[in-house]
């Protein structure tokens, strides 16, 4: 099975691509579709969706993880961010890509198995799970990767989901 995992935001939307046999994992790539600053928020709006196309085309995967939005304490950045996931969710949809939300605490206990783990337990326990040699960079890049390892672990829960 081949996941995209996303860690949504507008300025920096994070990525990553695995493989999961059900026993190994194999990274395909990770980065991340950043948009500047200056530029009108819809056209960075279409700098995501046109970014999450080129992914969805070149990877071909055959489901998308995304982290559900979290508001804190700033809303006008959470309002953007939903606006980021909303063109993330459209570019799976119209590529015919299903897709799974998962909550930070969903993401942290099928990582580290402990749903208050600490940011960089999350990125250790991704970094060692996926084999890499070093720490995925920008940090939304590691995120979207635990994001792609939590739907991995939820393959047995989806396929009995999918039967009911």
């Amino acid at each position: 099975m081949r996941i995209l995992g996303i860690d949504p935001g507008y300025a920096t939307v994070g990525y990553g691509v695995i493989e999961y046999d059900g026993r190994r994992f194999r990274v395909l790539d990770y980065g991340a579709i950043t948009t500047p600053a200056d530029a009108p928020f819809e056209k960075r709006l279409l700098m995501i969706y046109d970014g999450m196309g080129e992914l969805i085309d070149r990877y071909r995967p055959d489901h998308v993880s995304v982290e559900e939005l979290f508001f804190n304490t700033n809303l006008t950045t959470g309002i953007a961010v939903a606006h980021a996931r909303g063109v993330i969710l459209l570019a799976a949809c119209q590529k015919g890509v299903p897709y799974r939300e998962y909550t930070p605490l969903q993401v942290k206990m099928a990582v580290v198995g402990y749903g208050r783990a600490e940011k960089h337990q999350v990125m250790q326990m991704t970094q060692t799970m996926l084999g890499l040699s070093k720490m995925p960079r920008p940090d939304d890049a590691a995120d979207a990767l635990a994001l792609a390892v939590c739907l991995a672990h939820s393959t047995n829960s989806l396929l009995e989901e999918q039967d009911k």
